[in-house]
């Protein structure tokens, strides 16, 4: 396609005609020449960024899908997306129309609106590349979302919603599948690529929320080590967290050993933390929405933030860079 913007047929037939999730909410969106969107009154609304590479339709899925889960995790129910695309000059027109639809597929479930965006071809990017605005708001009516990462208090538990690394290993069962099948059976990397289906938190904190629960992390890059770190690090305070109670999947064990890379430090998004009173009462809420979860550790009164594994004891370090980038 050509440089610059796409033209309006272009926009009207790959990127318009996919749009079809309509919220009430959303008074004007977009459309040929609307560049501004405009929402009903309403007090509280929220709104997060993402951007990422989205050569496939699966990494559209995580990017939007990661905004979604900022909002969650902030107390907000997602409601609308901005999406802005960069394609580079070789793209094809059949490529953008993929690109709109998985976009719109994940909306389509997540109950978001695609409000309006941009399209351009840049020769500047050397594969598709997208930016997410998100907006959302209050899941309990509230004037404003007040669920941070700040306000976790000493001797409350740490309760781990799912699995870590479901993203990580979706992403590496992907990348390696040919070499997995070598030594691995079809079902289990096929299983693992499609972890994705798990990486929405949002059922999980909407019954955090209901539970009373203030205080919610959703785990990303740096994997669940670096979420617990900045989770520690917002709210000035330590905790201890014992390293075989982080469920974790044996296809994640499987694909991560096989790829050399560290489960707990690989990307995490789909998994939810959160900070309760009473972390096994919440287990059970959790269970009750068919939500698996396990107390991981507690909160407490020192600046030590401590992994217990057995009879070994270490401190957690500041975030690394994410396993993923090194396969």
């Amino acid at each position: 396609m050509r440089l610059g913007k796409i033209s309006d047929s272009v926009l009207k037939r790959s990127v318009l005609k996919q749009i079809r999730t309509k919220r009430q909410e959303v008074l004007s969106g977009a459309g040929i020449g609307e560049d501004c969107a405009i929402f009903a009154p309403s007090s509280g609304l929220a709104s997060a960024v993402s951007q990422a590479a989205v050569p496939e339709e699966a990494d559209m899925n995580r990017v939007l899908v990661k905004c979604a889960n900022n909002l969650a995790a902030a107390g907000a129910r997602p409601m609308a997306v901005l999406l802005t695309l960069l394609l580079p000059p070789e793209s094809e027109e059949q490529q953008l129309k993929k690109l709109m639809t998985a976009a719109e597929n994940v909306c389509n479930v997540l109950d978001m609106q695609i409000a309006g965006g941009h399209t351009t071809i840049s020769r500047h990017v050397d594969c598709p590349m997208a930016c997410v605005t998100a907006f959302g708001i209050p899941m309990q009516g509230e004037a404003s979302p007040m669920y941070t990462t700040r306000g976790a208090k000493p001797g409350q538990d740490i309760v781990l919603t799912k699995w870590i690394a479901l993203e990580g290993t979706a992403i590496l069962a992907r990348r390696n599948r040919g070499r997995l099948l070598e030594r691995y059976p079809v079902h289990l990397v096929e299983e693992a690529a499609g972890f994705e289906r798990y990486l929405s938190i949002i059922p999980e904190a909407a019954a955090a929320v209901k539970s009373g629960v203030r205080v919610m992390h959703d785990a990303s890059e740096g994997g669940i080590l670096a979420s617990l770190w900045e989770l520690a690090e917002s709210s000035g305070v330590g905790l201890t967290i014992d390293l075989r109670k982080l469920p974790i999947r044996q296809e994640t064990v499987e694909v991560c050993e096989f790829c050399e890379v560290n489960p707990y430090m690989l990307a995490s998004s789909g998994c939810l933390l959160l900070v309760a009173d009473h972390g096994e009462g919440l287990v059970r809420q959790l269970a009750r929405e068919r939500i698996p979860a396990a107390v991981i550790g507690q909160i407490t009164d020192s600046h030590d933030r401590l992994i217990y594994n057995a009879e070994e004891k270490r401190y957690l370090d500041k975030p690394a860079q994410d396993e993923i980038y090194k396969k």
